[in-house]
């Protein structure tokens, strides 16, 4: 079993078994993993990286997941603002593969002691204890409002299917999230899974930044989950024109997408769908 997950003692009750023998079963499960990442940015030199952000994910893509978040968050703008990055020890312990260790490129600002951003994330929220919605509004580099990408909405309708083939976790577990970016003509060109929704979209926006394709005009994400403000804002940050759910957005979600010019699709099961902005983008 991998790190992704791990098995597990269970009893399993089948209220509807017609033989009372097979009611209640003791058995191995197989679970989706979750552990903390700790991630540590400073500049290059002797100086100890500082830890910036504990995240609770599924092991796997580390390095996107760490540049992903770098980049959504706006401390970085791109590969080349990023001398190394690696998995490291914590301080006087064996390496647990749970650190990851991030030198800025020269000149590159260190984040600074900033008491409004705490990064302190799990894997149910996200980023956690902003302390405003302002502080939250992390302002994207990319004119996501004048990017033409239309797609049919035929094509969209066709999209989850396509995530959920990919999702080899959740075959596993039945506990993982998935997001998956797509071309303008429904190619699945990466997908990434974890126990929180919003480290699945840093670890396909973490690819991203790695493979020098930012922004990613013309292109669409899909998430398995609901659509929150956060996955919302790390979509702008992206330059995603689009971004899919399968589940409901939340208020601010749609508001952030409406400010952004951002085409936001709720409720993507089977062939119906509820398009809340941008509606332009979605043809037939």
């Amino acid at each position: 079993m991998g790190r992704a997950s791990d098995r597990r003692g269970v009893l399993r009750v089948d209220l509807d078994a017609t033989d009372t023998g097979r009611i209640r079963v003791r058995r191995p499960d197989t679970l989706v993993a979750e552990e903390p990442l700790e991630i540590r940015v400073g500049p290059a030199g002797p100086e100890r990286r500082r830890p910036l952000s504990v995240t609770m994910r599924t092991p796997g893509a580390d390095l996107d997941l760490a540049l992903g978040f770098l980049f959504t968050e706006g401390l970085i703008r791109s590969t080349d603002d990023v001398s190394t990055a690696q998995l490291c020890a914590g301080a006087d312990t064996p390496n647990t593969y749970n650190v990851v260790d991030v030198t800025l490129a020269p000149g590159v600002p260190s984040p600074g002691a900033d008491t409004t951003r705490h990064f302190h994330t799990t894997s149910a929220c996200g980023v956690c204890g902003k302390a405003s919605i302002d502080a939250v509004r992390t302002r994207s580099r990319f004119d996501v409002a004048a990017d033409p990408l239309a797609v049919a909405a035929e094509m969209l309708a066709e999209l989850p299917e396509r995530l959920r083939a990919g999702q080899r976790g959740f075959d596993r577990t039945g506990g993982s999230h998935a997001a998956g970016l797509f071309s303008a003509d429904g190619e699945l060109l990466v997908l990434r899974e974890d126990v929180g929704r919003h480290n699945a979209v840093d670890k396909v926006i973490g690819w991203a930044v790695r493979e020098r394709r930012l922004p990613l005009a013309g292109h669409l994400l899909l998430v398995s989950g609901r659509a929150s403000f956060e996955l919302t804002q790390k979509a702008w940050m992206a330059g995603l024109p689009l971004l899919a759910a399968v589940s409901a957005p939340s208020t601010l979600a749609v508001d952030l997408a409406a400010e952004a010019g951002l085409t936001l699709v709720g409720f993507l099961r089977g062939r119906t769908m509820n398009i809340y902005t941008g509606t332009q983008r979605v043809t037939g």
